[in-house]
């Protein structure tokens, strides 16, 4: 088998990068132009909501994720206090920062309030010059020398230029990587949601005692917490997401914030509880949150909790478990979870279903099996065709887990459609028990 088929399980938590600097300078456009096409607001897969001001992104032999400040809405604040507090959600979320000022207009007052919030800071700053598009522009940067951040790297945003170089200084910044190595068979679990759906309380229920400062309001987590938790035998570590939100100002204006406080933990674990409120019912930025665990390829449990609080008949469950479905299309694997924190009713029976899911996400199947399932589903549903050729299928195999990903080998990729790969995931599903992960399906001529 080809090494180029086998996908990469990420297990450690990439840097952070964000970039920082007034309006107008091109923040977003240099954003687009690292990560590398044009983040839109949604995505392919029905019902998943992503936010563009959060990206993974490579350079060379580095993977990082990368924050585009300037899309943090922070209300109805006066202009360099919304500067101000985009620097400091910079600080507080960044391992590097990319400070970006214009070669045209030269310094301005905004630019020194920047300067001055991120020397404080303590973070690395790496300092870039942008619209400087031809090189007669370069004469532009040594003005940016005052601001105290070493040597300016001149770059357009518009034409490229300048950016590896950029990265390359970025890059030497980066952390080395001090995720906690836990056993090969500790399933690593966490919870997501928007503020106050009763993370910390989950964790303390199944915890037994107060590990984790738990509060009506919002954002009174303050750091993270990777807490031991042995159940039937079975080590687990329960990742904590620092509440995903800080108190102030900042972090109350602005529910894009609760994604960046995400992310490190849904890195970080195999399984990602999605935390609903059965209070307030599906929000927005419930889907959002969800959006990227389930492109980050964790097994996923669908999470409601206050579930005591809701009044309920012997319909409610299945009305909400309905709704669900409907506004979480890309979760359709994702078993649900009715529970109470406060109670503690229902609590036990979460950690089975996380059991369970973490063994689907990690679980492999035989060829034989595989492509008798395959050929089984073509026979049932002939392969499409497209301008008198029809897809032909020859065998598949599986190459990784977490998620589970095969590799179908065909005479022509590009006429295997959406609809149809679709198709085979299902029928994948329907013989094998994927409850709880995606799994990818990839493509491949057979040569």
């Amino acid at each position: 088998m080809e090494e180029n088929i086998y996908e990469r399980v990420i297990t450690v938590t990439k840097p952070v990068v964000a970039i920082v600097g007034r309006p107008n300078v091109g923040k977003s456009t240099i954003f687009n132009r690292i990560v590398g096409e044009r983040i839109s607001i949604v995505e392919d897969v029905p019902g998943v909501t992503r936010d563009r001001i959060y990206s993974s992104a490579e350079w060379l032999t580095h993977d990082f994720n990368i924050i585009d400040t300037g899309g943090i809405d922070i209300g109805d604040e006066p202009f360099l206090e919304q500067i101000r507090s985009q620097a400091e959600i910079a600080i507080d979320e960044a391992d590097v920062i990319i400070f970006i000022a214009s070669g045209r207009e030269g310094i301005t007052s905004a630019d020194e309030v920047v300067a001055k919030i991120l020397y404080k800071s303590k973070k690395p700053v790496v300092l870039a010059i942008n619209k400087i598009d031809n090189p007669e522009m370069r004469d532009q940067i040594y003005d940016f020398y005052s601001l105290g951040f070493g040597d300016p790297f001149p770059i357009s945003g518009a034409h490229g230029i300048g950016l590896g170089d950029l990265l390359d200084e970025v890059a030497k910044h980066f952390p080395k990587s001090e995720d906690t190595e836990y056993d090969e068979d500790t399933i690593k679990f966490s919870f997501i949601g928007r503020p106050n759906v009763g993370k910390s309380s989950l964790v303390n229920a199944i915890l037994g005692e107060e590990r984790v400062i738990v509060s009506d309001i919002e954002g009174t987590t303050r750091d993270a917490i990777d807490s031991m938790y042995t159940f039937d035998d079975q080590e687990y570590v329960i990742i904590d997401t620092a509440g995903m939100r800080k108190k102030g100002k900042v972090y109350e204006s602005t529910e894009k914030y609760s994604v960046l406080r995400a992310l490190r933990a849904i890195e970080r674990s195999d399984v990602v509880c999605v935390v609903l409120n059965g209070e307030e019912g599906i929000r927005e930025q419930d889907k959002r949150i969800a959006g990227y665990a389930h492109e980050a390829g964790r097994a996923i449990v669908i999470v409601v909790n206050k579930w005591d609080a809701v009044e309920k008949d012997e319909k409610t469950m299945k009305k909400f478990e309905e709704n669900i479905r409907e506004h979480f299309l890309f979760l359709s694997y994702a078993p649900i979870v009715f529970l109470s924190a406060k109670t503690k009713k229902r609590v036990q029976t979460l950690i089975p279903v996380i059991q369970t899911v973490s063994e689907n996400h990690a679980m492999r199947v035989q060829s034989s099996i595989l492509n008798e399932v395959i050929m089984d589903a073509v026979a049932m549903n002939p392969t499409p065709t497209d301008k008198g050729k029809r897809l032909r299928i020859y065998y598949a195999t599986q190459v990784a887990i977490k998620p589970p990903t095969f590799v179908v080998f065909v005479n022509e990729p590009e006429l295997m459609h959406f609809s149809y790969e679709r198709f085979l995931e299902n029928r994948i599903r329907d013989a094998f028990n994927f409850e709880g992960t995606p799994i990818k399906i990839i493509c491949r001529r057979r040569k």
